[in-house]
């Protein structure tokens, strides 16, 4: 402990010196048990769900098997926290330190991080606890079910829908205007669907109409108060039901305020991993170098490092790829604008900006696709390849789907953009949608090319083509 507490010291200082800015490090030494609760918990506090325990059962049989192993977890806070596994050696350690004082350095410079709660285990905590009550009051049973549906869409947020009605509504009281005749009118239009019939789907075997088809019906009828404002798209599924469901409790709505918060506060690490994992691959290697390490310490580092860097066959190392590029970055414009990027980009502007033909090339990299019951290498030129791993990272890799219209009954909108939905997904999770909607539910998407509409009625999936 005394050799590590000095180590820290020293990889502190020389991460200072190349310029990392972090916020104050707390370091506790962890056994396996408590790391892999952690990382299945994603977080030292949280609410109790049984996915998050399958998820610790998973990773450590892994761990126990010798098929996979944690080192550290960080967590983005202020002060931050970062848990070493306590098997690890003293150069694992040194390594792992150097590592997430980068990570930290990202997490305090980055723009997509500048808006997450810097106190977020604590208000975890506070969470936990509001939950735990919920659990006594209305029974565990109840509220997990109620869980199960919340984190089954809680991928389908917009992290900045807050940030973006707060200026609407700052820039709103700064500027006050005049009104035109009669348009304080407008602020008596009732909500949205209040003035629309219902449109419950065909029966079946009589054919479904497009949302597209729905919404020119709606708009085509005439009404005597003032024409209703066409709906724009919402992405935020969680809280276009947390704040438009009229089944909602007080509580349930407050536990989707909570689901949300932890997946805004989780978000920029989703859009960032690539960049994250390679900023902080480049600045361990590069502190470690600066250190007086032994003959024996260099072996081990060597080993260690090339485990966590080394290249896939079939899948992105993000490790790998960030560390290539930003090493590229640092080659053709210097280590000022390594830093410029770490700043502003997230893994979409950092591919699309910065992944070159000579890398791809270098790296041997390429697109593959299913054909008959075998996988082929489908593409091979550069501009597809950074193309389709930029279209894997748009919306964090996660389906983009959008709300477009509510008229009691639901309707969604699935972006398509040349890859389908997971069907049986999509069956197991709409269901979800209507236990927190309280009423019928529809999703156009796309299969074999064609137009299809998926709809929930509180009893069966219904699935036609348009």
């Amino acid at each position: 402990m005394e050799k590590l507490s000095r180590a820290i010291e020293e990889i502190t200082d020389i991460a200072k010196g190349f310029g990392l800015d972090f916020y104050p490090m707390r370091y506790e030494i962890c056994p396996p048990e408590i790391i892999y609760t952690f990382g299945a918990y994603g977080m030292p506090t949280r609410y109790n769900h049984w996915s998050f325990g399958k998820s610790f059962h998973k990773m450590k049989l892994q761990y126990d098997l010798g098929m996979s192993k944690i080192y550290e977890l960080v967590i983005n806070s202020n002060p931050c926290y970062a848990f070493l596994l306590d098997s690890n050696t003293l150069i694992q350690n040194k390594l792992i330190v150097a590592h997430v004082l980068a990570h930290c350095d990202f997490f305090k410079n980055n723009a997509h991080f500048s808006h997450t709660n810097r106190n977020m285990v604590d208000s975890m905590a506070a969470s936990a606890d509001r939950i735990r009550q919920y659990e006594k009051k209305y029974g565990r049973v109840k509220v997990e079910a109620f869980l199960d549906a919340a984190m089954a869409i809680s991928e389908h947020i917009d992290p900045y829908a807050d940030r973006i009605k707060k200026a609407a509504t700052k820039e709103k009281a700064l500027k006050p205007r005049t009104l035109l005749p009669y348009e304080d009118l407008w602020d008596l239009e009732p909500a949205v669907g209040d003035t629309l019939p219902a449109v419950a789907p065909a029966s079946p075997g009589t054919g479904f109409r497009s949302i597209k088809d729905i919404l020119k019906e709606h708009r085509s009828q005439k009404v005597d108060n003032p024409p209703e404002k066409q709906m724009e798209p919402e992405k935020d599924l969680l809280l276009f039901i947390m704040e438009n469901s009229q089944q909602l409790e007080d509580w349930q709505r407050d536990i989707l305020t909570i689901v949300r918060d932890e997946m805004s506060y989780f978000w920029p690490q989703i859009e960032t991993k690539i960049m994250n994992e390679g900023w902080a691959s480049y600045w361990h290697t590069r502190i470690l170098r600066e250190m007086d390490l032994t003959g024996e310490e260099t072996v081990e580092f060597a080993k260690l490092n090339a485990s966590v860097i080394q290249p896939s066959t079939t899948q992105i190392n993000p490790y790998y790829l960030g560390l290539k590029m930003f090493e590229d970055i640092e080659k053709r414009f210097g280590r000022e604008h390594m830093f410029e990027v770490r700043e502003v980009e997230s893994d979409v502007s950092f591919i699309r900006n910065y992944l070159t033909q000579e890398l791809v090339k270098e790296m041997n990299m390429y697109t593959f696709g299913k054909m008959g019951n075998d996988y082929v290498i489908n593409h091979t030129e550069w501009e597809k390849v950074r193309d389709t791993l930029v279209e894997s990272r748009v919306n964090g890799g996660f389906p983009y789907i959008t709300v477009v219209h509510a008229d009691r009954e639901l309707f969604l909108q699935h972006h398509y953009e040349g890859v389908e939905l997971d069907i049986k997904y999509l069956e197991k999770t709409i269901p979800f949608v209507y236990q927190l909607w309280g009423r019928n539910v529809h999703l156009e998407t796309k299969l074999e090319e064609r137009n299809v509409l998926f709809s929930y009625d509180g009893e069966k999936v219904h699935r036609k083509f348009i």
